[in-house]
């Protein structure tokens, strides 16, 4: 009964919200050979939503805070970025000062301006990889390189709340 009566909840708030999850699903982009990306117009809420459903009930009251370093595909091919994120991650070493300096360097993501910072958000609110690197990693490390329809992001967890 708790659980149906927090599906509905979720439910409500996903759908009736006005913010629009940071990253969408990866049925909304489709991706040409030359590495152009084209955006359809889904509304990507209702299908980020039914996708991190079961994150969203599991994480239920928990926060992340994280920043990101982005290099997206019409930036460099995958096998590149992935290469030049394991560099940035060695580099980095967890240190949250060097990260923030080389999401300004490297990052395609305008959170770039920010030292990569996206601030605080609840589960379900990423898309899937994103989302379930936040919620279930170790805080205070860079994971990745972890691949999503944007591209490949090195993910530094500043901080997660709502933890027992």
């Amino acid at each position: 009964m708790t659980k149906n009566i927090l599906l509905l909840i979720c439910a409500a708030i996903a759908l009736c919200s006005p913010m629009v999850p940071a990253f969408a699903p990866l049925h909304n982009i489709q991706r040409a050979t030359d590495n152009n990306v084209r955006y359809s117009n889904i509304d990507s809420r209702k299908f980020n939503f039914f996708e991190n459903i079961g994150s969203m009930i599991s994480n239920f009251g928990k926060k992340a805070t994280a920043s990101h370093i982005l290099i997206g595909p019409k930036t460099m091919n995958q096998e590149d970025a992935r290469a030049k994120l394991i560099e940035i991650k060695e580099a980095v070493d967890n240190d949250p000062e060097k990260f923030a300096e080389m999401a300004m360097e490297w990052s395609s993501c305008p959170s770039k301006k920010k030292g990569g910072d996206l601030g605080s958000f609840n589960a379900g609110m990423m898309v899937k990889n994103f989302d379930r690197v936040c919620f279930e990693e170790e805080v205070g490390v860079v994971h990745g390189p972890v691949s999503t329809q944007f591209g490949e992001h090195l993910i530094f967890l500043r901080e997660r709340t709502g933890e027992d």
